[in-house]
């Protein structure tokens, strides 16, 4: 089974890309939402993430206290690379599981922010990187989210360059607002079927 790696910079539309591909029928592992889901339910990474941020890192109901790990992390690069540096591995782990139990499907789907960053693209037999000019993505986001354009510049500034990205994809999908996306999508998805095929 062919594993395809799809991520995107903010405002990219790669979610949106990703959930096209679920109605032709691949399943798509989202790594974002995953890593939101095993800060709570991952014993190893909850230990992890207490030994190294406090105790206070969690609530008494067992939730991750996002404020309190926000306030941490976003000031602070170092203390940032600590958090993925535990949060990569056990998505790596879940992906793995997740991966394991899929049957009969010629490809799946790992759709995440930072695949490149993380190197998860070295676990996908190909990467896919949904484009779009940085004007047209920050309209989006600032839209999207309702925050402000330096929020959303501050966010791009903790992902590689789209430049970079692009040497690094095996596969790009333009979504600029000047070509169709469905076209597109289908055409990998074709080539995707063809590569799966022994």
């Amino acid at each position: 089974m062919l594993k395809i790696g799809i991520t995107g910079n903010i405002g990219s539309g790669k979610t949106t890309v990703s959930k096209m591909f679920e109605v032709l029928g691949i399943p798509v592992f989202y790594a974002d939402a995953a890593a939101k889901n095993i800060m709570t339910t991952d014993p190893v990474l909850i230990a992890d993430i207490k030994k190294t941020f406090g105790d206070a890192a969690y609530l008494a109901d067992g939730n991750l206290d996002r404020k309190y790990i926000a306030n941490i992390v976003f000031n602070d690069d170092k203390e940032l690379a600590k958090l993925n540096a535990l949060t990569h591995p056990a998505v790596f782990r879940a992906f793995d599981a997740w991966v394991a139990d899929i049957k009969n499907v010629p490809y799946v789907i790992k759709e995440a922010a930072l695949l490149f960053e993380s190197t998860s693209y070295k676990m996908c037999d190909y990467s896919l990187l949904v484009t779009a000019p940085l004007e047209l993505r920050i309209d989006r986001v600032t839209k999207r989210d309702h925050i402000t354009h330096p929020q959303v510049e501050a966010r791009e500034a903790k992902q590689f360059t789209e430049a970079k990205k692009r040497e690094l994809a095996d596969y790009i999908i333009e979504n600029d607002e000047s070509k169709l996306l469905i076209p597109q999508i289908l055409e990998l998805h074709e080539a995707f079927l063809q590569l799966s095929t022994p």
